[in-house]
């Protein structure tokens, strides 16, 4: 799957704010077991996030140091 860079770069953010959304719609959702569904897609969306946003610094970090140091 071939994504243009610019939603390339947004992705992570688009995880966090869908973990945000969904952690935020828990407070406010009372039927069945919404709560608690939406509280684990919450945090799997932050947590997806940010290791995606993690790995990206430090793998750019280790490029830019590898080429740095040639």
């Amino acid at each position: 799957m071939w994504l243009a860079k610019p939603l390339y770069e947004l992705l992570p953010y688009y995880y966090i704010a869908v973990g945000v959304a969904a952690l935020a719609a828990a407070l406010y959702v009372n039927y069945w077991y919404w709560p608690q569904i939406c509280t684990a897609v919450g945090f799997a969306g932050l947590v997806a996030g940010l290791a995606v946003l993690l790995k990206r610094k430090d793998y750019r970090s280790s490029r830019s140091r590898l080429n740095f140091e040639e």
